[in-house]
């Protein structure tokens, strides 16, 4: 039949589930009207397809759509309109053989599935669905593969040659073209079917900070006033900018030569002197602490300049990024200028825009898209941002994930004291093993309930869940910095029973306090407040998965947290508790939280200390080939403890145990 759509360009095996991403994408369709269709896997196939197809068919009817577009869809549900007609004519007039014929091909689908899962195919982004959650808009792109696989990948049962790649190593390059790792373009995300790693050089960076954490929290338990707050705000969040800039250079760009090495030590070494001037930055060193912070945030977006010419489909975007950096900048250098506290009136304008100025461009081109066809000017604007890089998810994860965890480990650390006392056991051990519980709880609650049983991660959800996620880390992780330093001065008083200043040693006598001061009380409990609520947000950002028996869901437990950290803020204003009361206090709410979160992820239908059926074991038996070949050549059940009575060997138990 003229009119029956033919389909060329690969092997296609219907999957219902979202595994279907994988194997070799359909490249020519034909439309039941006669007209051909072509698909383009990227947007700059795309383009040139739209030239180059008129001069090689001038007398061909043919449209270009994107695939995976509202068009390409639309299109192949035409298609699959029509073949479905077909087959239930076929049906009607041939209903023997066509049965016979499903049978067949059904089972051809499953074997195929099953030698797509035993090869590397798909694999990568399977892992990312599963992890962080399954997206449609999502699309893989290889960069070293050819332009009909989308995937990049080996196709089903292709086998690699590792003789011959032993012969072809890479050789160390200084510098490389940068490759954009993964980037929005109309609505689709297109990014690179392998796993980014975390590399080498960033763990060397977290390191550094290490010792920044360290310096900006005691400094802070130092001075446990206005002040020192004010200035802990300040400069943790200038770190804190300045190890994001470093994180979305990484993750945006594949590089990976020399030169990219040079400019991360260049970083390095901005951030190392940005660390040596940090105590003293409101009395002596502002002007050193803004000019080391202001080299790396110039140095900043002279790459994203550079960047915008060597990859054109970025350049808009990597412009207006470089803007975003330029216009603090003039804050920060006019806050040079003037004494504290009038510096003030530009620092915190410089902050706000340093944090949260590339969302304005997010807000444009939302903006630019919706009000285009109304405005020429616009619409022409908004061709410029039709790319936008997009930060990997894994990568983003693994590295907040690992900021975090220094954190906890600072928070950890800070406990640490040395005890000069025949019998240590006393009110400081006892101080610092509630505090050791409370931060064991806090990564619990982090990293085993919230980021537990994930059904869409934030950064996957939408855009709005996205900012939540991003925005809630920096309150999160400052609060809990700031109540473990002030934990660390807590586990040091001597104002309570049983805690001498004289049992330990000079060090940490100096640092014993007989009294403790209101701002040290406020510090640690509004820090713990500040980083629970900031937390529930990170949880509340996510969709979790859910399941029929649970005991409490998370709309019930995050209000509990809420309602903690209230509690928190306001236990200071019970002047009369020791340090040992009052971390008690808060160590036995922090431990509520976590057992009510326990709680409410079991299942109401399992016994809670036993099983509710007898659990199973499984063992090997030596049972003879021949045996169970003859029970299924005459289609027999094969009873494993009927064929070990016949046969000699070891006797293996199958008995139900609890």
């Amino acid at each position: 039949m003229a009119n029956t759509p033919t389909l060329t360009g690969g092997q296609h095996t219907p999957a219902p589930r979202h595994q279907s991403h994988h194997g070799r994408r359909l490249r020519k369709l034909l439309h039941p009207s006669g007209r051909r269709i072509h698909i383009a896997a990227t947007p700059e196939e795309h383009l040139k397809l739209i030239r180059t197809l008129p001069k090689i068919e001038p007398d061909e009817k043919f449209d270009v759509y994107i695939h995976g577009s509202a068009e390409h869809l639309n299109a192949v549900r035409d298609i699959h309109a029509h073949h479905e007609q077909r087959r239930s004519h076929l049906r009607s007039q041939h209903a023997d053989i066509y049965e016979e014929f499903e049978h067949v091909k059904t089972e051809l689908d499953v074997i195929a599935d099953e030698l797509h899962q035993l090869t590397e195919h798909g694999v990568s982004l399977d892992a990312s669905f599963s992890k962080f959650g399954y997206d449609a808009r999502i699309r893989t792109r290889d960069p070293d593969s050819s332009a009909d696989s989308l995937s990049g990948s080996a196709s089903v049962g292709e086998s690699r040659d590792w003789d011959a790649e032993l012969r072809h190593g890479q050789a160390q390059r200084f510098w490389r073209k940068p490759v954009v790792r993964q980037y929005f373009h109309k609505g689709l995300l297109w990014r690179a079917s392998q796993v980014e790693e975390v590399a080498s050089f960033e763990l060397f960076v977290d390191l550094l900070y290490v010792g920044i954490i360290a310096i900006i929290g005691d400094a802070a338990a130092e001075d446990a006033t206005g002040f020192g707050l004010l200035r802990f705000a300040v400069t943790f969040i200038l770190g804190w900018k300045m190890w994001s800039d470093l994180t979305l250079m990484i993750s945006w760009f594949e590089i990976d030569d020399i030169f990219q090495r040079i400019c991360v030590l260049f970083l390095m070494i901005c951030l190392f002197g940005y660390t040596l001037n940090i105590v003293k930055a409101f009395e002596s060193t502002w002007i050193q602490l803004v000019a080391f912070y202001l080299a790396e945030r110039l140095f900043t977006a002279i790459y994203f300049v550079w960047m915008g010419f060597i990859i054109p489909m970025v350049r808009g975007y990597m412009f207006v990024n470089a803007a975003f950096i330029v216009v603090p900048a003039a804050l920060w250098i006019a806050s040079v200028q003037l004494e504290y506290p009038a510096r003030l009136a530009l620092v915190w304008p410089a902050i706000v825009l340093d944090l949260y100025g590339t969302m304005g461009i997010i807000i444009l081109k939302r903006y630019f898209e919706r009000d285009s066809p109304k405005h020429p000017f616009l619409g022409k604007l908004a061709q410029h941002f039709d790319f936008l890089p997009a930060t990997n998810i894994e990568h983003k994860t693994q590295r907040t994930s690992a900021f975090v965890t220094l954190v906890f480990g600072y928070s950890v650390v800070a406990l640490l004291f040395q005890n000069r006392a025949s019998y240590g056991i006393n009110a400081f051990f006892g101080k610092a093993v509630l505090g050791l519980i409370q931060a064991f709880s806090f990564n619990w609650l982090y990293f085993e309930i919230d980021a537990w049983n994930l059904h869409t991660h934030a950064i996957r959800r939408h855009i709005l869940s996205s900012l939540v996620w991003l925005s809630a880390h920096l309150p999160f992780i400052m609060g809990y910095v700031l109540a473990g330093a002030s934990l660390s001065r807590l586990v040091l008083a001597s104002d309570c029973y049983d805690a001498h200043a004289e049992d330990l040693t000079e060090t940490y006598v100096e640092r014993s306090e007989h009294e403790l001061s209101p701002g040290l009380r406020w510090f640690y409990c509004c820090g713990l407040g500040v980083a629970l609520i900031s937390m529930s947000l990170i949880s509340l950002s996510h969709v979790h998965k859910e399941f029929d028996g649970q005991r409490l869901g998370k709309r019930y437990r995050l209000p509990l947290r809420i309602a903690i950290a209230i509690i928190f803020i306001c236990i200071p204003l019970a002047e009369g508790l020791s340090s040992l009361q009052l971390i008690a206090t808060t160590t036995g709410l922090v431990v509520l939280v976590l057992v009510v979160d326990l709680y409410g992820s079991t299942d109401k239908n399992d016994p809670f200390w036993k099983c509710k059926s007898g659990c199973s074991y499984s063992a090997e038996c030596p049972v003879t080939r021949k045996a169970i070949v003859e029970a299924l050549k005459k289609g027999e059940k094969v009873e494993i403890s009927e064929l070990r009575g016949k046969e000699p060997g070891e006797k293996g138990l199958y008995e139900q145990m609890c």
